[in-house]
């Protein structure tokens, strides 16, 4: 009874044993591979290139004084639309001294000419009125008389303009007035603010800047690698970061025929016409995204790139077909196929595969009960 029981528990152990390494090889034995299938689709295939830049008006006019002086009064703000010929400013002339004392000697001086003329006028006019001179010679003391009171009107106004900046035939250079139509973007200036007239030397105070908003160009860079690709009167789209859910269209009008150099790297500058249709309502100086349309394709068959395997010299490239009913690595063919445009997504496929072919996506790959993709 004890051998039996003896050779029991050793068989036990035995197919114990065997069982364990059984479990064991199974575990470790490699189950094959499992993939997802993909089907050939028709997509549009848009290949384009992003340029980082900003919203500005084509043209943005600075407006200048032609006086020096202090802004008296302000008649716009930042937001309002002006004509041409509208009154933005008032000046205020502070009158250099010593153009204002020689306006004031030239003024005393006049005042002397016409009491001398006129006191030569009025001993003189008696005489001819007896006949004692000639008519010829009495006219040349009108004439000095009314020369003397002719020079004292010339420097009271001269004096009037040195002193206020207007005379009293002429509204003078102290209203600063709009040289074009358009919104007033900025207003530098403030009431009691001097400011500087513009002139050879000096390019003056802005007392505003007006542009035509209706009239935008997007303004951006396109790197080096990038620049040969675009071409001028391409399509450009425009996404706008603080505008959601809205897009511009605009045409490239200008690549910079020279590249600057910007943190390490040559950027060209490019410049596109802003299409602003109506309701829709752009800010000067917004940041922008340009996508620029390269090449396009449309409703053409279509594969995910992700899927596709190139060769080592990268101008050829395959896909693995299914075939129905293989098992394990015979059940996907390795198929060659010929490639278009790619987007980085989707890859156009000119020939090898058709909208009916079954190709190997992802491999799954088990994680306890879960299923997750993951590309090969």
């Amino acid at each position: 009874m004890k051998k039996i029981l003896k050779y029991t528990l050793l068989l036990a152990l035995v197919a114990l044993f065997v069982w364990t390494m059984y479990f064991l090889y199974q575990k470790s034995a490699s189950k094959p591979d499992e993939f997802t299938t993909e089907q050939p689709k028709k997509n549009n295939v848009v290949k384009k290139t992003v340029a980082n830049g900003k919203i500005v008006p084509r043209k943005e006019i600075l407006i200048k004084p032609v006086v020096s002086g202090i802004v008296r009064e302000l008649y716009v703000e930042a937001g309002q639309q002006v004509k041409k010929g509208d009154a933005l400013a008032k000046i205020q002339i502070v009158p250099d001294m010593m153009n204002l004392s020689s306006a004031e000697n030239r003024v005393r001086a006049a005042e002397i000419g016409v009491s001398s003329a006129q006191l030569n006028y009025d001993r003189n006019k008696p005489l001819m009125d007896k006949g004692v001179i000639a008519a010829a010679e009495m006219q040349t003391y009108d004439i000095s008389l009314r020369n003397a009171k002719q020079e004292k009107e010339a420097a009271q106004e001269a004096l009037q303009v040195v002193r206020d900046g207007v005379s009293r035939n002429s509204t003078g250079n102290t209203v600063v007035r709009s040289t074009i139509d358009g919104m007033v973007l900025d207003v530098p200036v403030k009431e009691g603010n001097s400011v500087i007239e513009r002139n050879n030397f000096n390019e003056g105070t802005t007392i505003a800047s007006i542009a035509d908003m209706q009239d935008l160009i997007f303004q951006g860079n396109v790197d080096e690698s990038e620049v040969g690709k675009v071409k001028l009167e391409m399509p450009v789209v425009l996404t706008v970061g603080a505008i959601d859910n809205a897009k511009w269209d605009a045409s490239l009008e200008y690549i910079a025929p020279k590249g600057v150099e910007v943190n390490g790297a040559i950027q060209f500058e490019i410049r596109a016409a802003v299409a602003v249709n109506e309701g829709q309502k752009l800010r000067s100086g917004y940041s922008a995204n340009a996508d620029i349309v390269l090449e396009r394709r449309d409703s053409v068959l279509t594969v995910p790139e992700s899927i596709v395997s190139f060769n080592s010299t990268g101008d050829s490239a395959f896909v693995f077909v299914q075939n129905p009913g293989g098992k394990d690595e015979s059940a996907w063919t390795k198929t060659w196929i010929k490639t278009g445009l790619s987007d980085g997504m989707n890859l156009e496929v000119l020939g090898g595969v058709t909208a009916e072919t079954q190709l190997r996506g992802a491999k799954k790959v088990e994680e306890g009960k879960e299923i997750t993709l993951d590309s090969e």
